[in-house]
């Protein structure tokens, strides 16, 4: 699933627009927008993203051992 999908998804469990995500994360929801557009979060937007709708956000690989490749 794409993240700006997630993003949606989280803003619908939230109750809340993308345009307020967007002003919660200090950014102009125009910015935000075309963000989610060309896909081009980072994982520190991610964090960022995740830390203003007051959640957690986890990016990383699990190897087949169960260990964890994080940021």
């Amino acid at each position: 699933m794409a993240v700006s999908e997630q993003i949606k998804i989280l803003c619908v469990k939230l109750n809340i627009s993308v345009s307020e995500l967007a002003r919660l994360c200090n950014t102009s929801p125009q910015a935000f927008s075309q963000k989610m557009k060309r896909e081009g979060f980072t994982p520190a937007d991610l964090k960022k993203v995740a830390e203003a709708a007051g959640c957690k956000y986890e990016g990383s690989f699990i190897l087949p051992d169960g260990g964890r490749v994080t940021d």
